[in-house]
């Protein structure tokens, strides 16, 4: 019940302060904290006296019974939220009105109805968000995906919040790696196509990539070749270049498809192929003002031993660029086009280092916004076979995984009897895998590794997307046989079920605003989760269309129907479709 802190709150310190009158009251309000009760049954809000027990030489539950005596006898500003005080030991907790408590709450969502949840407690903030980043030397694998749900996810937070959020990709379309593909292509591919092999073109060229690590296995001296290319390329070979432009739109076109595909959406795209060429002249300016230092090789480094962190090569000897060199020259690139208070990089954790590199150089080149910069490090996602491989590939593309789950999504359909027209159920089912997929991939925590099953990600019950699909389309469908009432009065008294829900929605948005201030779709996936436990056991236990009081039967519909507006809007932030049927 966190909108009605501020009230309560200023009604404790007005008695606090006329119960102590002799206390400084700035030391006071600034000792005065408020938390939420483990339960419903221990009140709505409550305000610890710990803090004070030394400040006014008293034992925290005298305190408390002084302070409760004085709010109940009407010691609290016109505005506070009706309630009642107890003395809970050391605590004061507030047990609101439930009637009029409900009746507000309830009332304001269904006014609101899907933007409620949208607050601007970060307005004002300007949020640069880099995720995705593919190579193209390959499709969109299974740890792409952890990569994309993240990105977006934290991106529809932000802004829910009130942040300004520009998303970003970065094209990695340049480097070793994708020259790898390029030389197996130029060996095998014997002119090929997508279209002639009938295949999804990125598909098509991470084949070559695979192809490459078997031939080098092979013939070692594979890779002195490819050294050579890049090299060719970077120094304007036409013939290399125009194969890279090629591999590079088949690579590019295909994850554009998938993009699509799951929703996931930038508002501009750089290339590491046009930003490489500022971060080398960083360097060399770098290099210029003392900052970095060249060995007898002609190798470039910058030395951070100093800070606990090892040499670093900035530029190979031959003149050739590295990752690092990249990203600092598409990080200034970036700044110059969108001045931001802060960029967040989600990026997988054993990038750790790389990022303290990176962060370090463009402080130690002057840029002062280098100190807004932030890793969100997340785990490594694996199957329950194992670690994936892409070179031998072991990976698993990301199409595939979601054909899949789309297949068993669809048999579930059928198992249940629900595929009335097979051209919508392959539709629900498709809607269905990527729900399962997106929450499956964000109940964890960032920072933890993860394993991906397939078939528990698609259960109808427990901790899964479709769980919350299924409960919003039960709302769903029972708002449609009976409409709830745009405005509610609610009942003298009210379940437990109806006012822990009541609770939840009232909440909802300032767990919005903890999710996008932690960077943590976790803490929104596990509301959700929680919220629709309780409507499924509010929805088991009482009847709500078929409630015989008309007073009661409104008022549960009309609390169906702000739970239905939170979970649409939850869902949303998490890249999951909402269904009004399964």
């Amino acid at each position: 019940m966190k909108q009605y802190w501020s009230s309560w709150k200023n009604s404790v310190l007005a008695a606090l302060a006329a119960t102590y009158p002799d206390t400084d009251h700035d030391e006071l309000a600034r000792t005065l904290t408020v938390e939420t009760p483990p339960d419903v049954g221990k009140g709505d809000i409550a305000f610890p006296m710990f803090p004070f027990a030394r400040l006014l030489r008293q034992n925290p539950n005298q305190i408390a019974a002084a302070l409760a005596q004085a709010l109940n006898a009407g010691d609290r500003s016109e505005r506070t939220a009706p309630g009642t005080a107890r003395e809970l030991g050391p605590y004061v907790n507030i047990f609101l009105d439930r009637r009029s408590t409900s009746e507000d709450v309830v009332n304001s969502v269904l006014r609101e109805n899907v933007d409620w949840g949208n607050r601007d407690d970060l307005a004002g903030r300007s949020v640069m968000i880099e995720f995705s980043c593919p190579n193209t030397n390959k499709p969109l694998h299974l740890g792409h995906l952890r990569n994309d749900a993240l990105g977006e996810s934290v991106k529809r937070m932000l802004r829910a919040a009130g942040a300004d959020v520009r998303p970003v990709n970065l094209i990695n379309d340049r480097g070793i790696h994708i020259c790898k593909s390029m030389l197996a292509y130029q060996e095998f591919g014997g002119g090929s196509t997508p279209e002639s092999e009938g295949k999804k073109p990125d598909h098509f060229v991470g084949d070559y990539y695979v192809r490459y690590a078997q031939w080098e296995k092979d013939d070692p001296s594979v890779e002195e070749r490819a050294r050579r290319m890049l090299q060719a390329w970077e120094q304007g070979d036409q013939e290399i270049n125009e194969l890279w432009l090629t591999m590079n739109r088949w690579a590019i076109e295909g994850i554009e498809k998938t993009y699509e595909r799951t929703g996931i959406h930038f508002d501009a795209v750089y290339y590491e192929s046009e930003t490489y060429k500022q971060g080398r002249q960083e360097i060399l300016n770098g290099l210029e003002a003392g900052v970095f230092y060249r060995d007898e090789k002609g190798t470039v480094w910058v030395d951070l031993t100093d800070i606990n962190l090892d040499k670093k090569v900035l530029l190979r000897a031959d003149g050739t660029s590295l990752y690092l060199t990249q990203d600092i020259g598409t990080a200034i690139q970036r700044h110059r086009d969108w001045p931001f208070d802060q960029l967040v990089y989600v990026v997988a954790s054993e990038q750790r280092y790389h990022f303290q590199v990176l962060f370090e150089v463009l402080r130690r080149l002057g840029y002062e916004w280098a100190g807004n910069l932030h890793h969100l490090a997340y785990g490594m996602v694996n199957l329950p076979e194992g670690k994936m491989k892409s070179r031998e590939g072991t990976v698993v593309d990301a199409d595939d995984l979601i054909d899949k789950l789309a297949e068993l999504a669809l048999e579930e359909i059928r198992r249940k009897g629900r595929e009335d027209d097979p051209e919508d159920a392959r539709r629900r089912a498709e809607l269905i895998a990527l729900g399962a997929l997106h929450y499956y991939l964000l109940q964890t925590g960032p920072v933890k590794d993860m394993v991906f099953n397939p078939e528990e990600s698609l259960s109808f019950t427990g901790n899964t997307g479709p769980y919350l699909q299924y409960v919003g389309a039960r709302v769903s469908s029972m708002l449609r046989k009976q409409a709830a009432p745009d405005q509610v009065r609610a009942p003298r008294e009210l379940v437990d079920e109806e006012w822990q829900l009541v609770h939840r929605i009232a909440d909802y948005p300032w767990m919005v605003v903890e999710a996008a201030a932690s960077l943590n779709p976790s803490v929104l996936a596990g509301y959700l989760y929680e919220t629709a436990k309780v409507f499924s056991r509010f929805y088991h236990d009482h009847p709500i269309a078929v409630a015989s009081d008309p007073e009661i039967r409104d008022f549960r519909l009309g609390l169906s129907r702000a739970v239905m507006y939170v979970m649409q809007h939850g869902l949303q932030l998490l890249n999951i479709p909402f269904l009004e049927s399964m």
